[in-house]
């Protein structure tokens, strides 16, 4: 402790936390639906929802039913959406072309939603593994092994054909090497200068990603398989920090940790070394065990989701995506 420091019992820590007001007046960091995106799933067809049983309140919906929701995470006052397409079995190949057809899902949404709510910004995801028939993210090898360059190809036509639907960010959640560059080269090329990039810079072979690849129908095409030959060995720290210092270098606007709560330390350390925009994905694993104690009653819901979000900003995050999203913005908006 420094010469300023007081003592007991000139120093009683407790005078602040008596009231409320004082309390709020010291608060290090605030959350606010400024800080939301809300992660979505979309599916084929007209007025319909399909719930997904391993995230107990979150659905795919169908567009006419994205727009809609999109209206009222407007009014609530949520910045940006991230958008992930259902693929049905007959579109899934090896070579994932359905990942840049123009008239594909994602593709759609988008154009709809830049129609009717232009002031949501949107997100998309540049990743193959909604399209490959193998559930990985990128185009195989006859061993299995995910080929780098190959797949940097097809995600610069997806990121393309995003940008050209009217998406504000494209995503890339794949983890090639070097694919921020090639795909801010092919952007600046086509004239989308303002198009940002949010790479997914320090994602993690995480085990808590299962009820998001049964939400979006790929865990059935990996059948077992594992992504750690791209995605970041949980055990490491300061490679995170290379992935990420590597992504600004190519061109990526903002930079992602993800999962969430269980690598805020690679949050803090991310902010604390570059200082830029900084985003954290609260992802479908710690969604579900949120889910699983507030439905049989061992937590409070309002209370420990505030507090988990909250726990974002003090590490660093400056976004969140996270299935709460629109729950917390009800609850913000009082």
């Amino acid at each position: 402790m420094n010469s300023s420091t007081s003592y007991f019992p000139a120093a009683r820590l407790r005078r602040m936390r008596q009231h409320d007001f004082s309390r709020r007046l010291m608060a290090e960091n605030q959350l606010t639906a400024n800080d939301l995106i809300y992660p979505m799933f979309i599916i084929e067809g007209d007025n319909s929802r399909e719930a997904i049983a391993s995230m107990p309140g979150i659905e795919r919906l169908t567009l006419d039913l994205l727009l809609e929701e999109a209206k009222e995470l407007v009014a609530l006052g949520i910045p940006a959406i991230a958008l992930f397409p259902v693929t049905p079995l007959s579109k899934k190949t090896l070579l994932a072309e359905e990942a840049y057809n123009p008239d594909a899902l994602a593709q759609r949404a988008v154009r709809l939603l830049k129609q009717h709510v232009p002031e949501l910004g949107i997100i998309t995801d540049v990743a193959l593994d909604p399209f490959t028939t193998h559930g990985q993210d990128g185009i195989i090898d006859e061993s299995g092994y995910v080929l780098n360059d190959i797949t940097t190809d097809i995600l610069v036509k997806q990121a393309l054909s995003h940008a050209e639907a009217g998406a504000d960010i494209v995503a890339p959640s794949d983890m090639m090497d070097g694919r921020i560059g090639a795909i801010r080269e092919a952007l600046e090329a086509a004239g989308f200068h303002n198009t940002r990039i949010l790479a997914y810079s320090a994602k993690y072979a995480s085990a808590y990603y299962g009820p998001f690849r049964d939400a979006v129908g790929s865990a059935g095409n990996l059948k077992g398989g594992n992504k750690k030959s791209y995605q970041m060995d949980p055990a490491n720290s300061n490679e995170a920090l290379r992935e990420v210092a590597l992504d600004l270098e190519e061109g990526a606007d903002m930079v992602m940790v993800k999962p969430g709560m269980p690598y805020l330390d690679i949050v803090r350390r991310v902010k604390d070394e570059f200082g830029v925009p900084t985003f954290a994905y609260q992802v479908s694993g710690e969604y579900a065990m949120h889910m699983a104690a507030i439905q049989n009653g061992w937590l409070a819901e309002e209370a420990v989701v505030m507090e988990s979000l909250l726990a974002f900003k003090r590490a660093g995050a400056d976004g969140i995506l996270t299935y709460f999203a629109k729950k917390a913005a009800i609850w913000l908006k009082g």
